[in-house]
C-alpha cells in the first residue's frame, strides 16, 4: 500500500452519540423512474420518513446536515434548508450543506456526531441525496457570449467529472491502477461482482432491503407558508419500492462485457449509477433517555484521512487500520465490514491488503448491484450496517469508502 501518515487524520471518537434511525428511498437506475426528480425532494421524503418511522418530533431536531454532490437543479443552494423546511424542521434550525465526495454521507453522520458531542444539539437529521440522472450538460467558459470559430464547450459533467486532473486519469483508472499493483485479473473483478449481485438478491428476496426502504410515489410536500414542492415520477409506474439494479447476474453474462478503461473494470463489475437518497437521526443518549427510545446502534469513531489520488480507492485501507489504531481493536473483532463497492478491482485490493474476512464483507451486497448515489451512499452503509448487526446479534461493524481525489473515510458502529 502506498505509505500515508496515519497522524495527520482526522479522528474523532464519541461515548454518547447513537444512531436512532434510519431509512432510504430504492435505488433507481438513472434516466429511469427517479429521472426528472429534484434530489431535494428525494431528501425530503427520507426525511419525512426517517421521522415518521422513529416516532421523533421534527421539533426536536437542533441541526440538519445534508449532502449531494452535484447542482442538479437550480435552487441547489437551498437543499440543506429546503429538505428541512418541508420536513417540518422549526425554521430556527440551521442547516448546512456538506462535500466529501463519496463519502459524504459517513462525514454528515460525523459532524453530526461532533455536534452533539459539543452539546449544541441533542438530535440531528443527516440527509445524504443524490440524482445522477440530473447531472448538467455543463459550460463554464461562455459568461462573456460566443465568439466567431471560438469552441463551444459543453460537456456531460456525470462523465467529465471523474476526471482528477491532478493525477491526469479518471476514477476508473485508479481502479486500474490497483489492479495492475495487486495483479488483479479481470475474472477475480467479475467473480467479486457476481457474488455483490447474488447477496443484493438474497438481501432483496429475504425483505432485509426492504426493511429499510420506504416507497416513492407520486407526492406532494405541504408546508404552512411554503409553496408546495413534491415528486412525480417519470413514466407509467405509480411507485417504486425497491432497488431496480438489483438482479439475477451470472458470471457469464459480466464477461461479456466490454472494458470501461482499458483493462479490468466494466459498467457491470463497478459500482452502479442510480439515483436515491437516504436518512438518519443521530442522537445523544441524553435524548433517548428523555424520550424512552431505542437507537439502532451507538455512533463510536471514524476517520478521515487522506490517500495518494491515483490509488484513491486504497483509502479504506488507510482509514480502517487508524480506526482500529484509534478505537484499540482488532479487525478479527469486527463482525461487519461495508466498503462502499466504487470499482470491484477497489475493493479486492483493499481486502488483501487489510486481510479481510470476506463472508463478513458486504453480506448484504453492495454498490456494484445496489447502486451509488454519491451523496447518499455513505448513510445507506451506516444504515445497512447498523440494520445487519442487531439482526445478527453481532457487536462491531466498519461502514468504509473511497473518496475522488485521494481520501478514505470509515466510521465504526457498535449494537446496542
Amino acid at each position: 500500500m502506498p505509505s500515508t501518515d496515519p497522524s495527520r487524520a482526522l479522528v474523532s471518537r464519541w461515548q454518547d452519540v447513537w444512531l436512532l434511525a434510519g431509512v432510504r428511498t430504492p435505488f433507481v437506475d438513472y434516466t429511469q423512474a427517479f429521472a426528472t426528480v429534484s434530489p431535494i425532494d428525494l431528501g425530503i421524503k427520507a426525511a419525512r420518513e426517517v421521522l415518521a418511522r422513529s416516532g421523533a418530533s421534527a421539533a426536536d431536531v437542533g441541526t440538519v446536515i445534508a449532502s449531494c454532490m452535484a447542482q442538479t437543479s437550480f435552487d441547489a443552494y437551498l437543499l440543506p434548508r429546503h429538505v428541512g423546511f418541508y420536513a417540518g424542521v422549526p425554521t430556527e434550525v440551521p442547516a448546512h450543506l456538506v462535500q466529501r465526495v463519496c463519502g459524504s454521507g459517513i462525514e454528515i453522520i460525523s459532524q453530526a456526531a461532533d455536534t452533539l458531542a459539543l452539546g449544541r444539539a441533542s438530535l440531528a437529521l443527516c440527509v445524504g441525496t443524490e440524482s445522477m440522472s440530473r447531472n448538467p450538460i455543463a459550460a463554464y467558459t461562455h459568461r462573456s457570449g460566443f465568439r466567431l470559430g471560438t469552441p463551444v464547450e459543453f460537456k456531460d459533467f456525470l462523465w467529465e467529472a471523474m476526471q482528477d486532473p491532478a493525477v491526469d486519469t479518471n476514477m476508473g483508472g485508479t481502479a486500474e491502477n490497483l489492479a495492475r499493483r495487486y495483479d488483479i485479473r479481470r475474472p477475480e473483478v467479475d467473480a467479486y461482482a457476481a457474488r455483490s449481485f447474488e447477496r443484493a438478491v438474497e438481501a432483496q428476496a429475504s425483505g432485509f432491503l426492504g426493511g429499510e426502504i420506504c416507497p416513492v410515489k407520486n407526492e406532494t410536500f405541504e408546508v404552512k407558508g411554503l409553496r408546495p414542492r413534491g415528486i412525480k415520477l417519470n413514466g407509467k409506474e405509480p411507485f417504486v419500492e425497491r432497488d431496480t439494479h438489483v438482479r439475477p447476474t451470472t458470471l457469464e453474462t459480466l464477461a461479456r462485457i466490454r472494458p470501461a478503461f482499458g483493462g479490468v473494470q466494466t459498467g457491470g463489475n463497478s459500482s452502479a449509477i442510480v439515483d436515491g437518497a437516504a436518512s438518519a437521526l443521530i442522537a445523544s443518549g441524553d435524548y433517548l433517555k428523555r424520550h424512552k427510545t431505542t437507537p439502532l446502534a451507538r455512533v463510536v469513531a471514524a476517520v478521515a484521512v487522506g490517500v495518494p489520488a491515483e490509488v484513491m480507492g486504497i483509502g479504506p485501507v488507510a482509514s480502517i487500520r487508524t480506526l482500529l489504531s484509534a478505537t484499540g481493536l482488532k479487525l478479527a473483532e469486527i463482525d461487519r465490514i461495508e466498503i462502499n463497492e466504487a470499482f470491484g478491482a477497489q475493493v479486492i485490493a483493499c481486502v488483501r491488503e487489510l486481510g479481510i474476512d470476506e463472508s463478513k464483507l458486504n453480506v448484504n451486497g453492495g454498490a456494484i448491484a445496489i447502486g451509488h448515489p454519491l451523496g447518499a451512499s455513505g448513510v445507506r452503509l451506516a444504515v445497512t450496517l447498523a440494520r445487519d448487526l442487531q439482526r445478527s446479534g453481532l457487536r462491531y461493524g466498519i461502514a468504509s469508502a473511497c473518496i475522488g481525489g485521494g481520501q478514505g473515510i470509515a466510521m465504526l458502529l457498535e449494537r446496542v
